[in-house]
């Protein structure tokens, strides 16, 4: 019946889906041929034009939603925010694909800006449609229909947690119908339900009732009995679920590699160790570094000028950095200091009123000039435009002594600004607290992130540069 039921549920939402595709298609030729929004009209295919095209790609769209998770049940889902980011990367693709297939069969009429448009309607659209569809789903459930029904074998503190959680959000649509454990426990009841039998009553109480989970969560000392509780689970066509003892080890978000026919757990997850998410953060990257050089090139030459005036020594000041996946780099700026002996300066921060700094030093740094060679370091792949800041290997070396998790940091590429700087921890502040905010960088990244840190940058800048 529940199996019934979740197809119900997806030819429903296939059908919304292919309904919301019609009615983005009609907003988007209405807003670029009805409209003077984008300027002059002059000719124009049709809607049936459009709409035959639409109805093409319909599959491809179906296909892809399904291949990025959007066909799952919503009480698996993690967020609302994550299903908007599988819309918006479906839309981006189908977009790629619908441009070049109309650039190879050279179909000059079809406009692509109206396509753009259509991009972008679908995903808001689609994002309303399944924000709606999820909160009707919830309500259901909370009044208790459409649940699932769970056993949950274990009776102790991982069981009780797991029950208390699932009671909690009836939103998900799970009811617990019973617990095995210990057999001093008979009768206890846990989180509103009762402890039914031992370890050993799983056959016998799987074949005398229906459910559509068994949840597995004891304790690592038992774990010689997995693979029993498993075959049995097995036996009777019960999918079984394991909670492991270990799980405050893992990340919010595990994710699971394979090595041969191996899985290894991640202990942290990296939102960045995605291929779609590196590539959608590189290109960023080069737009942006190609972008910012072409405009601040008048104020680098300037700055060229004013250093080789104001004091003798190179203009670019070159300095060991500890990037990703902790390689060494060099990374560029202005020289904002008077030459000094490499060994004295590679234990000294920069401090406010700092002696060793030139006649235009204080201000390049203030103002962040002096760190726009560092584009270039982007260009060539040593950093990105966002990220947490390098560190000189000395103080690596020092603070991964004395921080925990201070090396998470180097699991993404280093970056011009960051998180931890929008918020003034920059330069001689409090080291915990940066790192705090460049763990929270590297799990929970998303590109709209990037963007909103680097537009406070550029209104705010970086706090406490000296």
């Amino acid at each position: 019946m529940i199996r019934q039921n979740q197809r119900l549920f997806n030819l429903i939402l296939v059908f919304f889906d292919i309904l919301v595709l019609i009615i983005a298609l009609l907003f988007a030729w209405t807003v670029r041929f009805k409209t003077i929004l984008f300027g002059p009209i002059g000719s124009y295919l049709g809607f049936d034009n459009y709409l035959v095209l639409v109805i093409l790609i319909v599959p491809l769209y179906l296909a892809s939603y399904y291949f990025f998770g959007l066909y799952t049940p919503f009480r698996d889902r993690s967020s609302v925010s994550s299903e908007t980011l599988q819309i918006i990367k479906v839309n981006f693709i189908v977009f790629i694909i619908l441009i070049a297939a109309l650039f190879i069969t050279n179909r000059p009429d079809y406009s692509r800006l109206m396509l753009l448009l259509f991009a972008i309607f679908t995903t808001f659209f689609a994002s309303l449609e399944r924000g709606i569809y999820g909160y009707l789903l919830k309500f259901i459930r909370s009044k208790n229909y459409n649940l699932k029904h769970l056993l949950i074998v274990g009776d102790g503190e991982l069981a009780t947690k797991f029950a208390n959680k699932i009671v909690k959000k009836k939103v998900l649509g799970y009811k617990i119908s019973g617990f095995l454990g210990k057999k001093k426990n008979l009768g206890k009841e846990i989180a509103g339900s009762k402890v039914k039998g031992g370890f050993g009553d799983l056959e016998h109480v799987l074949s005398k009732n229906i459910y559509d989970r068994v949840v597995i969560a004891i304790p690592l000392k038992y774990y010689d009995k997995l693979n029993y509780l498993i075959d049995i689970c097995e036996s009777q066509g019960v999918k079984a679920e394991i909670i492991p003892d270990y799980y405050k080890y893992l990340p919010a978000k595990p994710s699971v590699d394979m090595i041969d026919e191996l899985p290894i757990i991640n202990v942290r997850y990296v939102p960045l160790d995605k291929y779609f998410n590196k590539f959608l953060k590189k290109s960023l990257d080069l737009i942006i570094a190609s972008i910012a050089i072409l405009i601040t090139s008048p104020i680098m030459i300037v700055t060229i000028i004013a250093i080789k005036l104001t004091s003798s020594g190179p203009l670019i000041f070159k300095q060991e950095r500890i990037g990703y996946c902790n390689k060494p780099f060099m990374m560029y700026k202005f020289r904002s200091m008077k030459v000094q002996d490499p060994n004295k300066e590679v234990s000294h921060w920069t401090v406010e009123d700092d002696p060793r700094k030139t006649k235009i030093g204080s201000f390049i740094r203030r103002t962040s000039i002096d760190e726009l060679p560092q584009f270039f370091n982007v260009l060539k792949g040593d950093m990105s435009v966002v990220g947490p800041r390098p560190e000189r290997p000395y103080f690596v070396d020092k603070f991964r002594k004395e921080i925990p998790k201070y090396m998470v940091k180097h699991q993404v590429r280093p970056g011009l600004t960051g998180w931890a700087q929008i918020h003034g921890y920059r330069g001689n502040t409090s080291i915990k607290k940066r790192i705090d905010y460049d763990i929270d960088y590297v799990e929970n990244w998303y590109f709209a992130l990037d963007i909103f840190i680097m537009f406070k940058t550029i209104t705010k800048g970086n706090r406490n540069a000296y």
